[in-house]
C-alpha cells in the first residue's frame, strides 16, 4: 500500500506548482496584481524561476504564491504541502520541533511556516448555527496562563475560551474572550446563532438572559452533578473542548495570549472538517488549501491579531 505522502505533488517542485495552480486558478491564472484573466503568459526561458506568468494588462509578473500564505518564502512548494497534510491529519497537533526535523527546516521557520497555515484554516463562517431548529450546545473552558498573572482562585489567571458545537451539522467555533463574563460573551453567542436554535447550555448565569432569545433553552446543572436531562446536554462542546485541551497541553505545551486564535483555529477546523463529517486526511488538507489565498502573514505581523 502505497504512503500517503508518496503523491507527486509531494516530492516534485514543478508538481506541486501544478496541483496547488489547478485549486488556485480552476478557470486559468488570474493576476494578483490586477485581477485580469486575459493576455496572461507563462514564462518559459532556461533562467526563468519556476510558475512564473507576466500579465500583459499591467505588464507585471507572478506566481501562484502570489497572495497567499506562501508568498515570499523561501521554503519549497512541495515541502510546504507536505506540512499542511501533516497538519491536518495531526488530530491533537504537531509541534514545530517535529515539523523541523521532519521536513528538514529550523525551528523557526517550522513555527512560522505553522503559524501560516493555522490562519489558512481560519475559515470565519457567518452562516448562523441552528437555522433548522437544532440544537447548538454552548460552554466556556479555560486553558493556560496569562502573562504576569498570579495564580488567583480556580481560572481567574487562565484564558477563557467559548465554544459553540452545532449537533446536527458537526460544526464547532471556537473564540478567545477576555473573560468568560455576559459581556463578552453573549454578543457572540447572539451573534453566531439562529433565533430557531435550541440553546443547550450549563446553569452559568451567562445564559439565563438571552436563553430567551431562542426558541428553546436547554440546561443541565453541574453543580448538582447532572450531565443529561433527555437530550439536553453539553457533553458534545466539551468533548471539542478536550482534545484542544489534549493538543495544547501534551504537543504544544505553552502558548501565548497573543497566538491563541490562531490554534483556536486549527482545532476548530479539524474538528469541523473531521472523519465523522465525512473528511479523511486528503480532503482536510485540500480544504485547507482552499483558504490560502489572502492570508499572507509576515514576521512582523505575526504576534497581531488577526
Amino acid at each position: 500500500m502505497a504512503s500517503a505522502l508518496s503523491a507527486p505533488h509531494f516530492h516534485n517542485e514543478e508538481k506541486a506548482f501544478a496541483y496547488v495552480e489547478a485549486r488556485v486558478w480552476p478557470n486559468g491564472p488570474v493576476c494578483p496584481h490586477c485581477g485580469g484573466v486575459e493576455r496572461i503568459s507563462k514564462m518559459q526561458g532556461k533562467s526563468t524561476r519556476l510558475g512564473l506568468y507576466k500579465c500583459y494588462q499591467c505588464r507585471k509578473p507572478f506566481t501562484v504564491r502570489m497572495g497567499t500564505i506562501f508568498e515570499s518564502s523561501h521554503v519549497k512548494l512541495h515541502v510546504w504541502l507536505q506540512a499542511m497534510y501533516l497538519v491536518a491529519g495531526s488530530k491533537k497537533g504537531i509541534s514545530s520541533n517535529q515539523l523541523a526535523r521532519t521536513l528538514g527546516l529550523t525551528v523557526k521557520s517550522a513555527w512560522f511556516l505553522s503559524h501560516r497555515i493555522r490562519e489558512a484554516m481560519r475559515e470565519g463562517g457567518l452562516a448562523p448555527f441552528g437555522a433548522d431548529g437544532g440544537a447548538v450546545e454552548v460552554d466556556e473552558t479555560y486553558i493556560g496562563r496569562k502573562k504576569g498573572m498570579p495564580i488567583a482562585g480556580a481560572y481567574h489567571h487562565k484564558m477563557a475560551v467559548l465554544g459553540l458545537v452545532d449537533r446536527n451539522s458537526g460544526k464547532a467555533r471556537l473564540f478567545h474572550v477576555e473573560k468568560a463574563s455576559g459581556t463578552n460573551i453573549q454578543p457572540i453567542v447572539l451573534a453566531n446563532l439562529s433565533r430557531e436554535a435550541r440553546l443547550m447550555t450549563d446553569e452559568s448565569y451567562i445564559y439565563r438572559r438571552i436563553g430567551r432569545e431562542f426558541s428553546e433553552h436547554g440546561t443541565v446543572f453541574h453543580y448538582n452533578k447532572e450531565y443529561v436531562r433527555g437530550d439536553v446536554t453539553t457533553n458534545t462542546v466539551e468533548g471539542a473542548f478536550s482534545i484542544f485541551k489534549r493538543g495544547m497541553r501534551g504537543v504544544y505545551q505553552h502558548c501565548a495570549e497573543k497566538h491563541l486564535h490562531r490554534y483556536l483555529a486549527e482545532f476548530e477546523f479539524r474538528y469541523s472538517h473531521r472523519e465523522a463529517n465525512g473528511c479523511n486526511d486528503a480532503v482536510r488538507a485540500e480544504r485547507i488549501l482552499s483558504g490560502i489565498i489572502g492570508k499572507r502573514l509576515t514576521y512582523q505581523t505575526t504576534a497581531a491579531r488577526a
